[in-house]
């Protein structure tokens, strides 16, 4: 997956969501969290997400609707199931109702990640294995970036900035677009947020900069 995937974390257990939300989005992932199977199919219905960690055990409707209902409206976004309960038949049963994945819990978080990340992947376009801009590589994979060979320390939100830059050359990409592919919902769209973040991102790469600012259009990487 190119960038920063989107995540929708559907779990009634509010410390829990909170904490699965915040984890994520510390590997780098933007992250939307509900509740109640209500909320996440309001959700769904305005937010293509590329993945939706669903608890079975909602409120309102339940997560094995929400799954029917991913399935039956044709929609891109991956289903990683979490259940307390671990029998063959029930993760069977999840599979069955439509699920590409199945988790329960207790569950170690970076096992979560690691689903997550293979499932967004399953979600996404072909993309080169490396993009380049000048003497700028980014590895996507291996989540690298080298200036002329030299490797560059990026946060996952700068990291995710220039994946999608660099995946657009010579496209202007609004502000706007920025916030609502490598951001999530928590994010403030009135703040300077992505200005500051480009900021650090041109300082850590260096001279000549390979990010262009476009007066009232947003920013371009490359010619």
């Amino acid at each position: 997956m190119l960038g920063r995937m989107r995540v929708l974390v559907v779990e009634d257990h509010e410390l829990l969501a909170r904490t699965i939300g915040a984890g994520l989005r510390r590997a780098g992932i933007a992250v939307d969290v509900v509740t109640d199977g209500d909320a996440a199919l309001e959700r769904l219905d305005v937010t293509p997400y590329d993945v939706v960690v669903l608890d079975r055990d909602l409120p309102s409707v339940s997560g094995d609707e929400v799954c029917r209902r991913v399935g039956s409206r044709g929609l891109a976004s991956r289903v990683l199931m979490l259940t307390a309960a671990g029998t063959l038949a029930d993760r069977v049963h999840g599979l069955d109702l439509g699920a590409d994945d199945y988790l329960t819990k207790p569950f170690d978080f970076p096992e979560l990640v690691a689903r997550v990340r293979a499932l967004g992947r399953r979600t996404g376009r072909a993309v080169p294995p490396v993009l380049r801009c000048a003497d700028v590589e980014l590895d996507p994979a291996r989540r690298t970036v080298t200036r002329a060979g030299r490797p560059v320390s990026l946060s996952p939100k700068e990291f995710a900035v220039l994946a999608h830059l660099l995946a657009r050359p010579g496209v202007v990409v609004s502000a706007e677009e920025l916030l609502d592919h490598v951001w999530d919902e928590a994010a403030n769209p009135f703040t300077t947020t992505v200005k500051t973040t480009v900021g650090r991102l041109r300082s850590k790469l260096g001279e000549p900069s390979i990010i262009a600012t476009v007066r009232e259009g947003g920013y371009r990487a490359g010619d």
